[in-house]
């Protein structure tokens, strides 16, 4: 099962970052450079490639004689937690600002609901292959605080902000911390709750 899961994952997942840039391409009138950076300056596209990067390597031994598989349970719950709060942020908190419709709204699915979905399957199926330590939690978080300095300092150039929550120029500084604050403990028990079932899972007989 986890053969034909990972492949599917790899597929689907690079499948909806494909489509999704060309649809932004196709709707967009900025250029093509200032399309690709707000392209990847959104959490979802870079976790999603995340997603597909590395369920394309872990798929790749399926098919080359020989390959070993690039597996890492660390990472694996990494990207797990990553794509879990695409998933949750976007239920709570986007999903009534826009109805994508047609193609849009089928890639909109994938991204946000199809592939957190599956990755958390994956996870679960391979919940005794590796060990977890809260204290992995703090390299974890290195990724998202990184992202949002990024998409902050940019905003302030380019007064492109990829999410409502983040505008500064809209809500103001002392708003868009505690946005972040919120988002970051959001990070933080999401983190420790795999960990928690990971180890409770592990304990068992």
């Amino acid at each position: 099962m986890k053969k034909g899961l990972s492949i599917c994952i790899a597929i689907l997942a690079l499948l909806s970052v494909v489509v999704q840039y060309y649809l932004m391409l196709k709707n967009s009138s900025a250029s093509l450079w200032e399309t690709s950076i707000r392209f990847f300056s959104f959490f979802t596209i870079l976790s999603n490639s995340l997603v597909a990067l590395y369920f394309i390597s872990l798929s790749l031994k399926f098919f080359i004689p020989n390959k070993k598989a690039s597996f890492h349970f660390g990472l694996l719950t990494a990207i797990t937690v990553y794509i879990t709060i695409v998933g949750l942020v976007y239920q709570l908190i986007l999903r009534q600002t826009w109805s994508p419709t047609g193609l849009q709204k089928i890639v909109d699915e994938l991204l946000h609901s199809v592939n957190p979905v599956l990755v958390i399957l994956f996870w679960v199926l391979s919940i005794k292959t590796g060990k977890l330590r809260f204290s992995q939690i703090s390299s974890w978080l290195i990724f998202p605080l990184v992202y949002l300095v990024y998409v902050l300092i940019r905003g302030q150039f380019s007064n492109f902000y990829p999410y409502p929550f983040l505008n500064i120029e809209i809500l103001g500084f002392n708003q868009v911390m505690i946005n972040s604050l919120s988002i970051t403990v959001m990070f933080v028990l999401i983190s420790a709750l795999f960990v928690f079932i990971h180890i409770k899972a592990s304990n068992k007989k």
